[in-house]
């Protein structure tokens, strides 16, 4: 029975497809990384409010929401950075360079003598951020056939849901001046992954001209071994080959008319619709301000334990993405995932909305349930199908530098939403900034689901 499952071509184990799973494990260690400097925020943004504060420095509100914001600007940055060095350095020496910011970051945490020792280090930490969102999800996409591309690329958002919970209970149980120390662990055995076991993709080396090279990473990633160019293991190859070669032949250079294309414009639609609904459900900053969230929603249960309950339910949600990507489709997944945070986030702010008019101590699990469905929820489609989904709508010869620029808008938005959301909830209060974010979501439930197109199997040499 087991070798019929690893003999099809869609499972991941199939001997075709294990090296690019393995290799996709090990440069998805990054997103564990960055995953536990996320999640190491929650809770030791209490700890730095409190008395007890392990630094010898306080933090007003407009500094948390610079602390909390800065991570997003660092990622658009390097957004743009890694967009225009992806075509000249090649994937491998990217994925090696985002190490450095967050290993950097961890230092500047431990010997933080003021605020801006932490601004510094939540940039450093958008800087990894940065890098990955734009690496990552390309270099898979050429070296994986279409058949398992999406679940190897919803990896990416499964391995940083576990760095956040990770990073949710470690900042929760371990002294502040301890969890650096062990966080850089993580960047010091990813870049040692990177430089003996990955490969360069064949689609640059076959960019760059080097055939021969190509040629070998090809097999190194599809596990041939047979040196026959003429075998059923090379006809891939040689389609890729001949199609990028003859689009060097006719074009070596991306020019401006290629971004103005008929395919190029529908595509620019729909990742601007995909974008304003991923970033205004707020995930992203709710996982920031999670544990702050609970303690003010009007639950009487411990606000760290509730945070690191809706760590573990974002892990589930995105590991859920990994095995219906590919069986679902992008637009199923998205579709209940928009419904589903907007009838969520309804629910949570109607609670803290009544909490502060009746007495619903009794009914404190509520918020637990209500945002672990909306995490859940939204991790199934709008966080894990995401980038996914993103990259898939570009054609092939803008499609680095279009995903480039959409992430980079991504973190312009980010860096906004955690600026502005302790505010939000400061002057709102928690049930209007809860409902506006759910009105947002329906909306884009509804254009997603009338606009997009499925692009589940659509081959990365398409437009």
């Amino acid at each position: 029975m087991f070798d019929k499952v690893f003999q099809r071509s869609d499972c991941l184990l199939n001997r075709r497809n294990r090296y690019v799973f393995l290799v996709t494990l090990l440069i998805d260690l990054i997103a564990i990384t960055h995953g536990i400097s996320i999640g190491w925020f929650s809770p030791t943004l209490r700890k730095l409010q409190s008395p007890d504060s392990p630094v010898n420095f306080e933090l007003t509100l407009n500094e948390i929401s610079w602390v909390g914001s800065l991570v997003a600007l660092g990622s658009g940055i390097t957004n743009i950075i890694f967009g225009l060095l992806l075509d000249r350095l090649g994937n491998r020496v990217c994925l090696l360079l985002l190490a450095f910011p967050n290993l950097c970051g961890w230092l500047l945490i431990y010997y933080a003598q003021s605020v801006e020792f932490l601004y510094a280090a939540r940039l450093l930490t958008g800087f990894t951020s940065g890098g990955m969102y734009i690496v990552n999800p390309i270099f898979i996409s050429e070296i994986s056939n279409a058949k398992i591309r999406g679940s190897l690329s919803s990896m990416l958002m499964l391995f940083m849901n576990a760095g956040i919970l990770i990073g949710y209970i470690l900042s929760t149980h371990i002294p502040y001046h301890i969890m650096p120390w062990i966080a850089i662990i993580c960047p010091a055995s990813y870049f040692l992954s990177m430089v003996f076991f990955v490969r360069e993709s064949p689609m640059f080396l076959i960019r760059k001209g080097k055939l021969k090279e190509a040629e070998e990473s090809y097999r190194y990633y599809n596990n041939i071994r047979d040196n026959n160019k003429s075998s059923s293991d090379m006809v891939e190859f040689e389609t890729m080959r001949i199609a990028l070669t003859k689009s060097n032949e006719k074009e070596e250079a991306v020019t401006w008319k290629d971004f103005v294309t008929p395919a190029a414009l529908k595509a620019y639609a729909l990742a601007t619709a995909l974008v304003i609904t991923n970033q205004f459900s707020c995930i992203f900053p709710l996982i920031n301000f999670m544990s702050t969230i609970f303690a003010q929603s009007g639950s009487k249960m411990n606000p760290d334990t509730c945070t690191i309950i809706v760590g573990a339910v974002q892990l589930l949600g995105t590991y859920g993405t990994t095995l219906l990507c590919d069986i679902c489709g992008r637009k199923l997944l998205l579709l209940v995932s928009t419904a589903g945070v907007a009838i969520s986030l309804t629910a949570f702010g109607l609670f803290t909305h009544f909490a502060q008019i009746y007495d619903l101590s009794e009914w404190s699990w509520l918020p637990l349930v209500f945002m672990s469905s909306y995490i859940f929820l939204g991790n199934i489609g709008l966080i894990g199908c995401f980038v996914v989904c993103l990259v898939e709508l570009f054609p092939y010869k803008i499609r680095s530098k279009a995903t480039s620029a959409f992430i980079v808008s991504c973190s312009l938005n980010g860096t906004f939403l955690l600026w502005v959301f302790p505010l939000c909830m400061e002057y709102w209060g928690i049930d209007v900034t809860m409902w506006s974010i759910a009105g947002i979501s329906g909306c884009g439930f509804c254009f997603l689901f009338v606009f997009l197109k499925e692009t589940k199997g659509k081959s990365m040499l398409d437009d």
